[in-house]
């Protein structure tokens, strides 16, 4: 069964149960009030008849009904074909008179009733009391009390069919409303199913075309409801974005991918391509004797470069995956930074570069002293690499639960997008730079990266073109670092 149908099925259903069920309820609240009028309406009568249905004969000093009174009463009463009868003390009916023919006396058990005080109503009496034929009626005895004795008993009946019609039409009445709202109800649960449904259809649809490959997709329902299937839509809206992302990223990543073989191939085709050019050169005597000397030297430089690059990628993976294992301690920073300034002191020097140290005696670090020295080298290193004639500073200050250091040079500085791709392999800000004496590799800041991470501290970097750029850490302290924090990926 098509969703349009089941849920056309189900709004009606409701609507139907409903209907149903205040119909049921309004004919039977409707028939009692109906029954309630008719013997108020009884009751009333015998109110009125209470102080006329009895006069006194004065010659046998008695009291006889006032016929004339009474026939009056039903000849008014007698579109609704209301009639009474008088019942004396003993239970005999002296109105009418009708020499007793056929005339019943009332109940036991009612007259029981009667005598105690308590009027009686009886529906559907199925006897006529005044010719005891068969007939639906309804009865109202009222008791008359004169000095605490019963002096007689005043009954009103009419028949049913007055009341019963009165049901029957407002039972027809209530059907034709029925059948009409029923009516109502399909054409709006249809209208109701069909908007949700034409909903789900356009979720069905940008499903289908996201399933094809088409993230460029846009939810836009009908209406501009809160409900369940609003919020589906904007769910998904949101996955169709991930997704778009995660195609972009992928795309990115695979520019990446391309590009990182190549770069590993030329790191590694540079210098097997000059020790290959070396040792043919050997082989066929072509270098002079007096340049062997230098050329094995080239080769073992070249040699050590390789060595070099593998064992960084060796050491990237390593780092990468958590398979190493971190030995951290507590040690002053402010020492072991002098020691890489005094290393790279003459690097920068060639370079025209001032590399300075801000720091006060004493500012200890928790972390693995090789592997903090491994980073505050890489990124020195790497600023004096794109610092001509500059200055660059290496700071330290003890923070709240860590430690913060910064490393800010006046080089070139890098844009925007060269900042965010800084982190991955084989990535250089300056390509042009690539075969500097200082930057063969492009593995350093993803080495550092992934180092900063694991010590669970951070690694942010500030850059503007042509001014310059700052890189700033966070180690935390023994209190609060982690034992060994996840690593990011990064590819």
């Amino acid at each position: 069964m098509k969703l349009l149908y089941q849920q056309m099925l189900a709004i009606f259903g409701v609507i139907f149960v409903t209907l149903a069920i205040v119909s049921v309820l309004f004919i039977r609240s409707t028939a009692a009030n109906v029954w309630d009028t008719s013997f108020a309406q009884l009751e009333e009568y015998t109110d009125v008849l209470e102080g006329n249905a009895l006069k006194a004969d004065v010659a046998r000093s008695v009291y006889v009904p006032n016929t004339d009174f009474i026939q009056n009463s039903e000849k008014i009463l007698e579109n609704q074909r209301v009639h009474f009868m008088i019942y004396n003390a003993d239970n005999e009916a002296v109105y009418p008179n009708l020499d007793g023919r056929g005339v019943s006396s009332i109940s036991a058990a009612t007259w029981k009733k009667l005598k105690q005080g308590d009027p009686v109503a009886l529906p559907e009496l199925t006897t006529n009391p005044r010719d005891g034929k068969q007939q639906s009626m309804t009865i109202y005895y009222k008791p008359v009390f004169y000095s605490g004795k019963l002096l007689f008993v005043i009954a009103a009946f009419a028949p049913v069919d007055n009341i019963q019609s009165s049901i029957r039409k407002t039972e027809y009445n209530l059907f034709i409303a029925f059948l009409l709202s029923a009516l109502a109800a399909i054409i709006v649960s249809y209208f109701v199913a069909r908007y949700q449904v034409r909903r789900i259809n356009r979720l069905r649809q940008v499903t289908h075309q996201v399933a094809e490959g088409d993230y460029d997709v846009d939810v836009q329902l009908q209406g501009k409801g809160h409900d369940e299937v609003a919020g589906l839509a904007h769910d998904f809206q949101d996955m169709v974005q991930s997704l778009r992302d995660s195609e972009a990223e992928i795309h990115r990543q695979e520019e990446r991918r391309r590009q990182f073989m190549a770069d590993a191939a030329h790191e590694m085709r540079t210098p097997l391509t000059t020790i290959n050019g070396l040792l043919e050169g050997l082989a066929y005597d072509a270098i002079p004797e007096e340049s062997k000397g230098d050329s094995i030297a080239l080769m073992q430089k070249e040699t050590r470069r390789l060595i070099r690059l593998v064992n960084e990628n060796l050491d990237y993976e390593k780092i990468r995956t958590n398979q190493i294992l971190l030995k951290k301690t507590t040690f002053n920073a402010t020492e072991t930074l002098q020691d890489i300034v005094s290393q790279l002191t003459q690097k920068a020097a060639a370079a025209g570069d001032i590399l300075t140290l801000d720091a006060a005696a004493d500012v200890p670090v928790f972390a693995d002293h090789d592997r903090f020295v491994q980073v505050m080298f890489n990124i020195a290193q790497n600023a004096i690499q794109f610092t001509q004639n500059g200055q660059i500073t290496l700071t330290a200050k003890p923070g709240y639960h860590q430690t913060e250091l910064a490393v800010t040079d006046t080089g070139i500085g890098m844009s925007a997008d060269q900042v965010k791709n800084i982190w991955e392999r084989y990535y250089k800000a300056d390509p042009s730079r690539k075969n500097t004496t200082y930057g063969e590799s492009g593995l350093g800041l993803a080495i550092v990266h992934q180092l900063v991470t694991l010590h669970g501290g951070t690694i942010d970097v500030a850059s503007t073109p042509g001014e310059g750029t700052t890189f700033r850490l966070t180690f935390p302290d023994e209190e609060t670092a982690p034992q060994q924090a996840p690593i990011t990926h990064v590819q």
